[in-house]
């Protein structure tokens, strides 16, 4: 994914001391990252950058909501999210993200893109299993559980043997019965 300008951060003209930013995400954010588990998105960013002298410091926090069918109904709602996550930016020789609290910028680099901090902060925000608010206190009111309810087995099925004697057997059966 190409870096958007909104969320290319040019921290060099940036005074040390912290600086605030906030972003609108919405639906097109993930479309950028060909992410299509959500109907639609409505989630506000805040990050605070604190500049040091050999060091920045990221706090990302959000909340919102994002649009998701229901594991259970398939019916969509807006599920509320909210999270944060921190994040330190140091510099070196060569760029490496292999840590997910420290990201290390080569030396020269003039600002910072936060787009993957916030896609990943949101999606690990979303539970992996989404339930409507409604069937948590019993108040939604869709065909489809209705369907459910009768179509769960209504009593434990009873697996009957049924006794079929086959004659070819029965010599056997004398055989252990005589040696008694």
């Amino acid at each position: 994914m190409k870096a958007k300008k909104e969320f290319l951060i040019p921290f060099v003209g940036l005074k040390q001391g912290k600086h605030q930013f906030e972003f609108d995400i919405n639906k097109t954010f993930f479309d950028d990252f060909e992410f299509d588990e959500y109907n639609g998105v409505n989630v506000k960013v805040n990050l605070v950058l604190e500049k040091k002298s050999t060091m920045m410091e990221l706090s990302f926090k959000h909340a919102g909501t994002v649009n998701v069918p229901c594991d259970l109904t398939n019916e969509d709602f807006d599920l509320s999210i909210k999270g944060n996550i921190n994040l330190i930016v140091k510099f070196g020789d060569e760029f490496n993200n292999d840590n997910e609290e420290i990201l290390i910028l080569p030396h020269g680099e003039y600002q910072v893109d936060v787009s993957q901090y916030i896609y990943e902060m949101i999606v690990l925000s979303v539970p992996s299993k989404r339930i409507h608010p409604g069937i948590k206190d019993g108040t939604f009111g869709a065909g489809i559980l209705n369907k459910l309810d009768e179509l769960a087995p209504k009593e434990k099925l009873e697996i009957k043997e049924e006794k079929t004697d086959d004659p070819r057997w029965d010599g056997l059966k004398k055989l252990l019965t005589d040696n008694k």
